[in-house]
């Protein structure tokens, strides 16, 4: 165990110079950008493919406030759920963090490119069959209190030197013990030949539990499923099944709205649905897509 523990607590540090650089990148990126900030990128027809772009990022407020502007109808479902699907939380961060694991690194283009695309489909083929959905004429200034997130990622004081440096240090510093305690469990797990078992090969089951991963809302999340991908454990079709279904806190959000909850479950189970025969799809044709596994 002690051997194990070594390990993990070594890969952890390996990556924590690598994370605080992109979180520092994120944090440039998001206090120089407004993507909702008026109503011809939010209601007009380019906006779901401005919203799968948005999501791209991997910044969870893009789908918190994507939450909020649909909540109060500033925004339609199909924008709603191209920003949802294209996003992935920290998992592209955490990807691009792995500089010597090149099955990690590779994996992030092809991820991209079927999130963004996936969103975008879904988006306009969402917005075309509701296409009689109102929304309000009148959009209200949601994006300027982008900072306050509720996703975890707090900005307390709106100090350069917070917004730059220390922000930057605590989302690393929290997401590389995320990975410390998940890698730790893995070597654990993987000693035992447990869940490693159960799951290697079952190319139909890995995604429905993956996908069921993916809804938990909270960094951990994408960490797992990145974590199990990286070490072997899971395919990259049932780790796109969780991440096309993960939309950090913004599932969360809609959830609040008792008034609609039939409505944002049934957003919640489609998205599930999909996520879980895109999986199933990709892990079924990536033997002949050498790129992805």
């Amino acid at each position: 165990m002690t051997e194990i523990f070594l390990e993990a607590l070594f890969d952890t540090l390996i990556v924590l110079p690598f994370l605080l650089v992109i979180y520092i990148v994120i944090e440039l990126v998001e206090h120089k950008t407004s993507v909702f900030g008026n109503r011809k990128i939010l209601q007009g027809k380019l906006a779901p493919l401005i919203g799968s772009a948005a999501g791209l990022v991997p910044l969870c407020g893009f789908s918190v406030m994507a939450a909020k502007l649909y909540d109060k109808k500033f925004i339609r479902t199909g924008t709603l759920l191209a920003v949802f699907i294209a996003t992935s939380d920290e998992a592209i961060i955490l990807l691009l963090s792995e500089v010597t694991n090149v099955k990690a690194l590779s994996a992030v283009l092809p991820l991209l490119i079927i999130k963004f695309v996936l969103a975008v489909i879904v988006g306009y083929a969402a917005n075309a069959i509701l296409f009689r959905e109102k929304v309000n004429e009148t959009v209200a200034p949601l994006a300027t209190d982008a900072p306050d997130y509720e996703c975890g990622h707090e900005h307390p004081e709106e100090s350069k030197w917070n917004i730059y440096l220390l922000t930057p240090l605590w989302h690393t510093l929290k997401i590389a013990l995320y990975l410390f305690v998940i890698n730790f469990v893995f070597g654990l797990i993987i000693d035992e030949q447990t869940i490693a078992n159960s799951l290697a090969g079952n190319i139909y089951l890995q995604p429905l539990i993956t996908a069921a991963v993916g809804l938990i809302p909270s960094c951990a999340s994408s960490a797992i499923l990145t974590s199990a991908y990286a070490g072997g454990i899971i395919t990259f079709g049932s780790m796109a099944a969780g991440l096309v279904v993960n939309a950090g806190m913004g599932f969360m959000i809609l959830l609040k709205n008792f008034k609609r909850i039939k409505q944002n479950l049934a957003l919640i189970a489609s998205t599930f649905a999909l996520s879980y025969v895109v999986g199933i799809l990709i892990n079924v044709v990536a033997p002949f897509i050498p790129f992805i596994n």
